[in-house]
């Protein structure tokens, strides 16, 4: 899989760019705030239709413009393929492939697959309980294109039930009904999101323990239940549980319980790494779990995705870099971003395209 040609137009500050990838490895150099990860978050945004930088689609429009236009030429399984994604609110976002309009999310997402890795990511494990179940769901929706469909059911299930609480009149037969409808879209979501979890666990063991001998990474979906259950299991676990706080529900009108409040912890040694893990074990976790991820998705698709990584050599010292950089075979198709190339031997460097961004422009 490669990405052969990117254009943007209106783009976060990017009003036009166009730009040919022609090696394995391209650097994207720049001064901080000049654009250099729009670049990066643009070409995620043609693999996930989504970005950890957002809430929702307007904000990646350009200031003062309506709509936006990413399109992308890539080759997949030595088809030369065209894709096509158009954003102008309030309308939903027009997806292409070959110039043929997509009317599902599912029908365009795996085309391009790609692991995003910023130098954010190292603050996964310190950060929110949301940034970490943002993360889960973007790896997600790159091996299980219906997980996009489930999740967007449960959020759409979720608020209206919010909205029914905050009436304040609640009829029990009509929350009654809510609580069904909840508790199936919600076992959904955390079935896909354990099975997830389990796969990458596996791979992301084997490759934390190259790095830290004497660690043992383990990882717990934090939920209703700590156990990997069958669907149905979950639907009448959750249901059950719904009908137990039901009234602490009404008097809070909250959702107390569910997918949108469940949170990823990772042990080593059985040791809470959120808690007590130094700043260095943090961030061989999360290294550990970018290659892993890059892992799933080439052994689910049979192709090797893209790989981005934004300003994250320099935030890592130089064993773990070195295993980064190690790890990448010459399949992969990178693309950096850096302030300078001061962070790349000589040899890396040899034979990489360099583009310079100074205010949302080559120069």
């Amino acid at each position: 899989m490669k990405l052969k040609k990117l254009i943007l137009k209106n783009y976060r500050n990017y009003e036009n760019f166009e730009y040919n990838f022609s090696k394995n490895k391209t650097l994207i150099i720049g001064k901080n705030a000049q654009g250099k990860t729009n670049i990066l978050e643009a070409i995620f945004y043609l693999c996930a239709l989504d970005s950890s930088r957002i809430k929702k689609d307007s904000e990646l429009i350009r200031f003062g413009f309506d709509n936006l236009c990413i399109k992308a030429e890539i080759i997949k399984n030595d088809i030369d393929l065209e894709l096509e994604i158009q954003i102008n609110p309030p309308k939903n976002k027009i997806l292409k492939v070959n110039g043929v309009k997509k009317a599902k999310s599912k029908d365009f997402l795996r085309i391009l697959s790609g692991v995003n890795f910023s130098s954010s990511d190292l603050l996964l494990l310190r950060g929110e309980p949301q940034n970490r179940r943002k993360w889960l769901d973007l790896a997600i929706f790159q091996v299980y294109p219906l997980y996009g469909e489930k999740l967007s059911k449960f959020n759409k299930i979720r608020l209206q039930k919010a909205n029914y609480l905050m009436q304040g009149m609640i009829n029990p037969d009509m929350l009654d009904v809510f609580n069904q409808q909840f508790a199936i879209a919600c076992a959904n979501v955390i079935y896909l999101r354990k099975k997830y979890l389990l796969e990458l666990e596996k791979i992301a063991k084997i490759k934390h323990s190259k790095m830290a001998e004497n660690e043992d990474l383990k990882i717990n979906y934090r939920s209703i239940t700590d156990e990997f259950l069958p669907v149905a299991e979950l639907n009448n676990l959750i249901y059950e549980k719904l009908n137990e706080i039901k009234h602490e529900e009404i008097k809070k009108a909250q959702c107390l319980i569910g997918a949108h409040r469940d949170d990823v912890d990772f042990y080593i040694n059985d040791v809470d790494s959120k808690k007590y893990a130094s700043q260095g074990q943090q961030r061989t976790i999360v290294l550990a779990l970018k290659l892993a991820e890059l892992q799933i998705i080439k052994d689910k698709i049979n192709e090797t995705p893209l790989l981005l990584l934004d300003d994250v050599l320099a935030e890592l010292d130089d064993i773990r870099q070195n295993y980064l950089l190690s790890a990448i075979t010459n399949d992969i198709q990178m693309i950096i971003t850096s302030v300078d190339t001061l962070a790349f031997d000589d040899d890396f460097l040899q034979d990489v395209d360099i583009i310079k961004i100074s205010q949302g422009k080559i120069v």
